[in-house]
């Protein structure tokens, strides 16, 4: 491994593999599954002789239960996007180019033509609870933040390499709040107070503003930028119609910079990214569902069940898993709450194990209702674990990334149950009519049955 795990900012470690690009020969090496799974987890120790633990030790391994992070399938699929998206960046630069592009923006504030490849961009939506946010973080923090670069090939290269930045969306969908978050994370990672400069002309253009920030997303070498709950901007921009010009900025910010931008956040924005061809194109990706009533729920339960701290400990049948289930609709935020609330429901009751009727007051306290429609995407039950290696991209290959939309069905689905809803459907008589428009046949008994008249015109 080139670099340790964990360290915001590392000394450059060239590969040199020939490229003669040495912000490519710094990258840190892809993870493979078996790797990317180990680093991600988080399964502290599930508890030891519950019976002999006194309430106040019981409580704080209670508050233990929503660190427990479990890798799912789907979580390499993300990590081998931003991989890839970060590397198609620096295939778009050299150093000369680089000090080309800040010429031209202090200049005229665009990009002069003639700089390769676009920069990749993506976009990853899901059901509120689904872990994106989570995900995200995990797989950024498996990379160092700057990479510091001080001679290569036997000869001075002072630069610092910002590898990713992860924002969040302004909920007023204001260009310079935008602007403002991006420097602010920037001056976190390389220890700068460029957001003390611009505070201080406060009185400068948005598209001054806008300038400043591409200089430095050039300056900095930014690869990958993450904004985060981009929903936010919806309903505010509906009404005041200032959600394209902040797409439009982050939009310039790729071609300008040869910077990939990555947009997660709810399925609310599928909205705006499907009403103009070019937004529909940069924002491709997964649409993240909740787990079905199925094996792959079953063993996401069984992952966390362990984690009990009431005197007892409940055993998972059919029917406690169909339970939960049904009220939290299979979303694993809302698994994980009940789960935890449960107990503390049996703590509060003198209960010494967690049953339905736990399980039930948890739902009833925390007042959970997912969400009836949830829209289109694919369901967590139906990625497949990646084959060790299979994913992994060969070294040096320049092809532009291609985000996965691993998206079936293109009308939206409702809400799943484990237990069906409503009266089994009655029997019906094969002359109905009902069951013979369904059949394709009514026109058929419509006229045995003398119903209708056949009108033949000559």
């Amino acid at each position: 491994m080139k670099y340790n795990l964990g360290m915001q900012t590392v000394e450059a470690v060239y590969d040199n593999s020939g490229t003669q690009n040495p912000l490519i020969e710094a990258l840190p090496g892809c993870l493979d599954v078996a790797q990317f799974e180990r680093q991600i987890q988080c399964c502290p120790p599930p508890p030891q002789a519950c019976q002999s633990m006194s309430m106040a030790e019981r409580r704080r391994g209670l508050a233990l239960l929503p660190t427990v992070f479990v890798p799912l399938p789907y979580m390499y699929y993300i990590y081998d996007s931003l991989y890839r998206m970060l590397q198609s960046s620096y295939y778009t630069l050299t150093s000369r180019e680089r000090v080309t592009k800040i010429n031209v923006l202090f200049v005229s504030g665009s990009s002069g033509a003639g700089y390769g490849a676009q920069a990749q961009s993506g976009a990853l939506l899901g059901t509120p609870g689904i872990g994106k946010t989570s995900t995200l973080r995990r797989c950024l923090n498996l990379m160092p933040q700057v990479v510091s670069h001080e001679t290569y090939l036997g000869k001075a290269f002072f630069c610092k390499q910002v590898l990713w930045l992860h924002v969040e969306c302004p909920s007023d969908a204001s260009q310079k709040t935008m602007a403002y978050n991006i420097v602010r994370a920037l001056d976190m990672a390389v220890g700068s107070n460029h957001l003390d400069y611009l505070l201080r002309v406060h009185a400068g253009s948005a598209s001054a503003v806008a300038t400043y920030i591409k200089t430095l997303c050039v300056t900095y070498n930014v690869g990958l930028l993450v904004v985060d709950e981009i929903q936010n901007v919806v309903a505010t921009a509906q009404r005041t119609n200032r959600i394209k010009p902040l797409i439009r900025f982050l939009t310039e910010l790729t071609n300008d910079t040869c910077t990939a931008v990555y947009f997660t956040g709810t399925t609310l924005a599928e909205s705006v990214f499907q009403s103009e061809e070019y937004l529909r194109r940069r924002t491709r990706g997964p649409r993240l569902l909740p787990f079905k009533p199925d094996g792959a729920y079953r063993s996401f339960l069984s992952s966390l069940w362990p984690y009990q701290y009431t005197p007892e400990q409940a055993v998972l049948t059919d029917k406690l898993a169909n339970q939960i289930y049904d009220y939290s609709g299979g979303i694993p935020a809302y698994i994980s709450k009940i789960l935890e609330e449960s107990q503390a429901q049996a703590f509060m009751r003198g209960v010494d194990k967690i049953d339905g009727k736990m399980v039930a007051a948890a739902a009833d306290y925390l007042a959970i209702q997912p969400p009836r429609e949830l829209g289109t995407g694919t369901f967590l039950s139906d990625f497949q674990a990646p084959a060790e290696g299979a994913i992994e991209q060969p070294e040096g290959n320049p092809d532009p990334q291609e985000a996965e939309n691993t998206s079936k069905d293109t009308s939206p689905v409702k809400r799943l149950y484990a237990v069906p809803r409503g009266r089994k459907a009655d029997q019906r008589d094969e002359r109905d009519l009902l069951v013979a428009y369904k059949a394709g046949v009514l026109r058929e008994l419509l006229l045995s049955q003398d119903m209708v008249e056949e009108v033949v015109l000559c």
